[in-house]
């Protein structure tokens, strides 16, 4: 069996995996997120250890009833949300609040770092508020007492970890999101944290994904009746998802309809497309790179509609959508509810519905909603292909994977097929399990352990939708963007000089 850790943005999941690749069983665990100002996305990483703990222990419980031995544990992996900035202290204590992806306070820094020499062509990418050395500018500007305190600065899933192992690691695919790594030869460059002050002593070490960076502490393997195991390196959670639904070649792509909304495909080397605000990451398998588009808000834009409108949950309102269908004269949803990264690196852009009549429905709302998140991804889809990639087929994975309705929606929007395995909406802690399954048997292969899940459906696009999402509704929602972007920079501004940022040292 092989244990995968999930620390995502809303819950942990971890999954408990056969030698096979089946999952035997699964466990969740809620996390909140806290919003202290505008523009602002933290999380306690007391809660991700806490959570983590009752998501294993939940999972154990339940292989226990079904007679599985936590002694068949062999390994396990990790994976969770990207870029977080989780600083402890030289005594490994927790500084400050972890500051999110989506945590968009840093745009003065990203300006200051785009200035590094060489900065684009060892990164790969574009400055962005969500990635981890802007935030380290920031803390190093505004909180410069706590600052002097860092010891070390890790990725979230690997404060997990340290938790686990007491070991300070981390995998290349997460660390490419930090913009700190020289993402071409996959090792930490000093010239990009020079910039924002710190040491190579102050990073983990950077591992191959199917790596093992440690043991499970004794303590632990006691408490949850398991062998010390190790511990493998992982992989952010896009890369670890892609592993989970055998996204590992060049030319293999997927759609991830989680709390972002991400476009990514695989290649075979380090290629960048910064100018389209397309990421360019090391994969976490050795010598494989990936290209991605992400959006900021996607499946979140459900739950954001269902709760303005009062539907129940987001069942509801994928129902309510449903039932609403394309109404070609129907309002326009802009799903920018915390500022974007691809194509626009805008950390301003704001949500918008557009086109409301005195008529217009709940169910018309919600359809509105499906239809610009599905937008959004197809201007990342065009953003990796303007760089060179396309993929050859479309894997779905993440929780939005499991409605139908939707996944067409986005096939007519996209104009090919799109298809869903099983295992999709588990996919990162999947994906963790498979290299934990990787790291203790080095000799096996990608086909024995990384298969592309069963078959569920094809999702085969409608030559008519096609043409009118392309003619009719993607113009009208980029006109929409580009006609409002300077009204929400204005008024952002003069927010922002109205409110001073506090010290917190």
């Amino acid at each position: 069996m092989f244990l995968g850790i999930d620390l995502g943005t809303s819950s942990v999941k971890a999954v408990l995996m056969d030698a096979a690749g089946t999952v035997q069983t699964v466990a969740t665990q809620a996390l909140s997120i806290a919003h202290p100002q505008p523009r602002w996305s933290e999380q306690d990483p007391a809660d991700w250890w806490a959570a983590a703990e009752s998501a294993i222990e939940a999972l154990l419980s339940s292989a226990g009833q079904a007679g599985i031995s936590a002694r068949r544990i062999r390994a396990i992996g990790l994976s969770g949300q990207m870029h977080g900035a989780t600083l402890l202290d030289r005594h490994a204590e927790v500084l400050r609040p972890a500051m999110l992806w989506n945590d968009g306070r840093s745009d003065r820094e990203c300006i200051e770092l785009e200035h590094t020499p060489g900065f684009r062509q060892i990164t790969g990418n574009l400055a962005m508020p969500g990635f981890t050395a802007p935030k380290l500018a920031w803390v190093r500007r505004h909180q410069p007492a706590l600052f002097e305190r860092i010891d070390k600065v890790l990725l979230p899933k690997d404060y997990l970890r340290l938790k686990l192992t007491g070991e300070y690691a981390t995998d290349v695919s997460d660390a490419a999101g930090t913009l700190w790594l020289d993402v071409g030869k996959r090792a930490w460059s000093s010239s990009m944290l020079e910039a924002t002050g710190l040491l190579p002593t102050q990073m983990p070490k950077v591992y191959e994904g199917n790596a093992i960076t440690g043991f499970l502490l004794p303590e632990l393997a006691a408490r949850w009746g398991m062998e010390r195991v190790p511990v493998a390196a992982g992989g952010g959670d896009n890369a670890a998802g892609a592993i989970g639904v055998g996204i590992v070649k060049h030319g293999q792509a997927m759609l991830s309809l989680g709390t972002s909304g991400v476009y990514f495909a695989v290649s075979d080397g380090f290629r960048a497309c910064p100018e389209q605000a397309v990421h360019s990451f090391c994969h976490a398998l050795p010598a494989t790179w990936h290209v991605m588009s992400v959006m900021l808000n996607a499946a979140s834009c459900l739950d954001f509609t269902a709760r303005l409108t009062g539907q129940a949950d987001v069942a509801a309102l994928l129902a309510d959508a449903e039932r609403s269908g394309i109404q070609p004269d129907g309002p326009c949803f802009l799903p920018y509810l915390s500022g974007e990264r691809t194509p626009h690196n805008d950390v301003h852009a704001r949500g918008a519905f557009s086109g409301l009549r005195a008529d217009t429905t709940r169910a018309e709302l919600a359809h509105a909603t499906l239809e610009g998140v599905g937008l959004g991804l197809l201007d990342g889809v065009d953003a990796v292909e303007r760089s060179g990639l396309t993929g050859a087929d479309i894997e779905v994975i993440g929780g939005g994977s499991r409605s139908a309705y939707w996944t067409q929606m986005l096939a007519d929007m996209l104009g090919r097929p799109l298809t869903l395995r099983a295992g999709g909406e588990v996919g990162p802690a999947l994906g963790a399990a498979r290299l934990a399954h990787l790291a203790v048997e080095p000799g096996a292969t990608l086909e024995q352990v990384c298969p592309r899940p069963p078959l569920l459906a094809v999702r085969e696009p409608r030559p008519s939708h096609h043409m009118y999402y392309r003619e009719t509704r993607q113009p009208l929602f980029r006109q929409l963007y580009r006609q409002l972007k300077p009204v929400y920079s204005a008024s952002s501004s003069v927010a922002n000089a109205a409110r001073p940022i506090p010290r917190l040292d």
